[in-house]
């Protein structure tokens, strides 16, 4: 999603938000137009958002330190950089990647030299090894230099930094990031804003425990949380709250749901990926349905199955 759709659709939600949000939505609306293809954007003193192409980053500036959370592609990451360095010439502290994909930790490499510790999940650490090695392109990743397994948490600054890993989600080794003070918590691919999501079941994926996944993000995190989304659909927010979570969470219940119901009435998965809609869940639109739907179709047999 590109800037200026970013900032003419957060409108039509200003209403619903909290008022801690809405100054953060203020602060995002401040300049209308963008010299460049990226957005680099604060939403407090401290902590903003990049987009550009792939998945959303978001960053904490503090003179004790830079803290990057996602790397998009190399060439991408080249203008993150550049951004940062002319906030701050504080060194990046932590690099942390949300999970493995091409899209949020390709651009790791950028920060060879820069970043003093590159942070993730050990599975997301295992998918991004494995994954360069059958792709032969080990040689152009930056892996992770230190992981974690359920909790991770340190200061920078005046800022305190949770990482939270609550099982299989979108893959087997997704993080939320959790930026106490201010309480912003970046999401990565956990969050698909009315987006057909990608479900990565090669790198253990699982939409019934991704569901719960969410439930306990709205429960951890309190009602003025924002969060930063992975992912959003053309005309829809890369930050929200925790009803999008619920709808993203209903969402992907009705796919479960929807392939439950038909592998029931005996259709066959060829009949079943010709749909182009998910019952009442019409928000969710556009290209990639299929990939939830073959993801929830393959789930339920492999359970059945087993």
């Amino acid at each position: 999603m590109n800037r200026r759709s970013f900032i003419q659709n957060s409108a039509l939600t200003f209403g619903a938000l909290s008022i801690a949000q809405q100054n953060i939505f203020s602060a995002l609306f401040s300049k209308p137009g963008a010299a460049a293809p990226w957005m680099f954007h604060m939403m407090t003193d401290k902590i903003g958002v990049f987009t550009e192409r792939g998945g959303t980053i978001g960053f904490l500036i503090d003179k004790k330190g830079l803290v990057v959370v996602d790397s998009q592609f190399p060439d991408t990451a080249q203008h993150m950089i550049s951004e940062l360095q002319k906030k701050s010439d504080a060194q990046v502290k932590y690099l942390i990647n949300t999970h493995h994909h091409g899209d949020h930790s390709g651009g790791n490499i950028a920060f060879k030299g820069l970043a003093k510790h590159v942070l993730a999940h050990e599975n997301s650490k295992k998918n991004q090894k494995r994954v360069a090695i059958n792709n032969n392109n080990l040689d152009k990743q930056l892996l992770p230099t230190k992981t974690y397994s359920e909790e991770w948490q340190k200061h920078v600054g005046d800022e305190s930094i949770a990482l939270h890993y609550w099982g299989p989600a979108h893959t087997d080794g997704d993080s939320l990031i959790h930026f106490e003070n201010t309480n912003i918590v970046h999401m990565g691919d956990l969050m698909f804003n009315r987006r057909h999501p990608y479900v990565d079941r090669s790198a253990g994926a699982n939409i019934k425990n991704w569901i719960k996944v969410l439930h306990k993000a709205t429960r951890r995190f309190d009602s003025s949380t924002t969060y930063i989304f992975g992912h959003s659909a053309e005309g829809y927010n890369i930050v929200g709250s925790a009803d999008d979570l619920k709808k993203f969470a209903d969402y992907l219940d009705a796919v479960l749901k929807f392939a439950e119901a038909e592998i029931k009435a005996g259709k066959t998965k060829e009949a079943f990926l010709k749909n182009t809609s998910i019952p009442n869940q019409g928000e969710w639109k556009g290209d990639g349905i299929t990939r939830p739907l073959t993801a929830a179709w393959d789930e339920l047999m492999e359970k059945q199955n087993s």
